[in-house]
């Protein structure tokens, strides 16, 4: 039983798959430390990483804390997808995966609508 599976078109799929790295971690104020533990409790996927990088939004290790709180409030209620509000930026979280998966700053707050979510939460 613990001879691999042979499957030649599964074999070739996989030689040409890429597969995706990991997204870096944000940028916080107080160092590595704060940003190993908070790739633990809460991923920042690809996109958000671009969004919250062509936009200017730089949390600190407080409004992550505030973040990962609300996030925690929203989980024991029972959401899926939420959007957290933090001072000046809004994140649509997949509560389920722990994952931000989009970011938006003040400016940009007032042209989107947001889809897909079933809780807000401000914190």
């Amino acid at each position: 039983m613990s001879d691999p599976i042979q499957n030649r078109r599964i074999s070739e799929l996989l030689q040409g798959q890429t597969f995706p790295t990991t997204a870096p971690s944000p940028k916080v104020e107080s160092g590595s430390d704060f940003s190993a533990i908070l790739q633990d409790r809460l991923k920042v996927s690809g996109h958000a990483q671009t969004r919250m990088q062509s936009r200017n939004i730089e949390l600190g290790q407080a409004e992550w804390n505030r973040v990962m709180d609300g996030v925690d409030r929203a989980a024991a209620k029972g959401a899926k997808e939420s959007l957290v509000l933090v001072d000046n930026a809004a994140l649509v979280v997949s509560i389920k995966n722990r994952t931000v998966i989009t970011a938006v700053d003040q400016a940009h707050l007032k042209e989107n609508v947001f889809t897909n979510i079933d809780s807000a939460v401000i914190v």
